[in-house]
């Protein structure tokens, strides 16, 4: 059977689109654990925010704080995926 060149094998795996990473369980040595989590109750793993590899290296460590901490906040009402803006929006004054 032939592997399929797009959808979530395109999206979540290596390449220009893939390489998710969890930005909210930093290793020791700078880099990043992969995106998800085997399962929510049996993991030691806070809930994750997964992010493009590319757009963690970007991030600051105030903006991964602030991201994983609003993500965290909002929780997981009714077992489903919370989307959660990686970037918080400026007022306008």
């Amino acid at each position: 059977m032939a592997k399929p060149k797009g959808g979530l094998t395109a999206w979540f795996g290596k390449g220009s689109k893939g390489d998710w990473v969890d930005i909210g369980a930093p290793k020791k040595n700078g880099k990043f654990q992969a995106c998800g989590r085997s399962s929510a109750s049996g993991s030691k793993r806070k809930y994750p925010k997964c992010v493009p590899r590319s757009k963690a290296n970007s991030m600051t460590d105030a903006q991964r704080r602030s991201a994983v901490r609003r993500k965290r906040a909002a929780g997981n009402p009714g077992g489903k995926p919370t989307m959660v803006s990686t970037f918080k929006r400026r007022r306008k004054t």
